[in-house]
């Protein structure tokens, strides 16, 4: 049983789709729950008399799942969560409990359309609008029946056919996140770089992609003679358009993509990280504990061709500070009270530059002194063109029967996760 209440509790929306579980049980989730104002608080999974109770919210809205039965629970909120996705598609981003009053006969249309008998069915966003719309528009490309079926049953929901586009391009965006902890003494305790593929298609028809990365496997097998090795990639995770089968049996990526923006796939990479930024703190406490100095050294190990853009050094200092007097050639550095540390900006940081910042901080006497907890130097930055990982994309094939050609644009982007310097 499927359940949309408002923050009073009040049932708004339901549909059975078993005889397991009543509509009294309602009653039971408004006092337990919804009363008791345990959302965000408490798991969004409750057990009311042999009755399990999954919810998300949106807004001032609660999205509830009943069941007696011993269901998966990833299952349940996936649902729920393309369901919220559905009717943000249908009634707006910020649809609330008016728009669903509003639209009571379409709801029930697409909540009969996505379940059955308690078994999710078809939450293509896409596929559902060819056939079940606000009543007032009809589709422009009202589809043939057999194309509806096969729409509707078929394996590929995610694109729907006859798309034509004036000229076939794909953008491909491969975004890293680099997450560093270095200790004090310089060693590292935490390296690693997790990246993503994100893709714009526009592409006429039904093509078939061939997508490659400079993945070790992949290229130790095509050629033992390769000058430059390729990348252990661990951990993919890839869109539902992506053939595992394939993958799994060769490492290629083969897919049919949707038309417009998704993302492909999800990687991480632990070896050989080739680190943007270099940083060597020396901070020191001095005359009993009523001075610190703090000397900075920041060395950019990417291409001289390239440059870090919107570059943010936050350097902690004790909470005591009176004053910190701050040496700086390069950007701009300030203390920040409300940040509790000095805030060293860099709009533009040039490959292979190295730059220094000098500080010195008063501290205030206190009642009682308390040794300062020194916690780590954070780094924000973003680095175009530039892969941490050293990914990048051998090649992106296109087939299909027209045999068009294919323009494709790759970016690299490179970005701070959590980069971490314990001084």
């Amino acid at each position: 049983m499927i359940m949309v209440l408002n923050q009073k509790g009040d049932v708004m929306i339901s549909r059975q789709y078993r005889d397991d579980v009543s509509r009294a049980a309602a009653d039971s989730f408004r006092l337990q729950v919804v009363a008791a104002k345990e959302t965000g608080t408490q798991a969004p999974v409750k057990r009311i008399e042999n009755c399990s109770f999954l919810y998300t919210r949106h807004l001032n809205m609660y999205f509830v799942a009943l069941t007696r039965s011993n269901v998966n629970p990833a299952l349940v909120f996936e649902y729920l969560f393309q369901k919220i996705r559905i009717l943000k598609a249908y009634l707006g981003e910020d649809f609330d409990e008016n728009s669903m009053r509003n639209n009571m006969t379409l709801i029930y249309e697409l909540m009969d359309e996505t379940m059955d008998f308690g078994y999710p069915q078809n939450c293509a966003v896409d596929v559902l609008r060819l056939y079940i719309n606000l009543g007032n528009v009809r589709p422009q490309d009202e589809p043939e029946p057999s194309q509806l079926t096969s729409q509707i049953t078929g394996a590929i929901d995610w694109r729907r056919e006859g798309i034509k586009h004036k000229r076939n391009e794909v953008y491909i965006d491969v975004l890293e996140s680099v997450n560093l902890l270095l200790s004090s003494t310089g060693s590292i305790l935490r390296n690693e770089v997790t990246g993503q593929v994100q893709m714009n298609t526009k592409l006429t028809g039904m093509p078939e992609c061939k997508f490659g990365l400079n993945d070790k496997l992949v290229i130790e097998k095509e050629s033992s003679t390769q000058r430059k090795p390729g990348v252990e990639i661990d951990d993919c995770t890839f869109h539902r358009c992506v053939r595992l089968g394939k993958f799994d049996a060769d490492r290629t990526i083969t897919f049919i993509p949707p038309d417009g923006e998704f993302e492909l796939m999800r990687y991480r990479v632990t070896d050989n990280i080739n680190l943007p930024f270099r940083i060597i703190p020396a901070v020191q406490e001095e005359h009993g504990g009523k001075r610190v100095s703090i000397n900075l050294k920041v060395i950019a190990n990417f291409s001289d061709q390239l440059f870090a853009t919107h570059v943010v050094i936050k350097i902690p200092v004790p909470k005591n500070t009176a004053k910190a007097k701050i040496k700086a050639l390069f950007g701009r550095a300030k203390y920040e009270p409300e940040q509790q540390a000095i805030m060293w900006r860099v709009k533009r940081f040039p490959g292979k530059a190295e730059c220094h910042i000098n500080a010195e901080v008063e501290l205030m006497p206190t009642v009682r002194p308390k040794a300062w907890s020194r916690p780590p130097i954070n780094v924000e930055f973003q680095v175009p063109m530039f892969t941490a990982s050293g990914v990048h994309v051998r090649f992106l094939r296109v087939y299909d029967k027209s045999g068009y050609h294919t323009q494709r644009w790759v970016r690299y982007i490179t970005k701070a996760g959590n980069y971490q310097i314990r001084i």
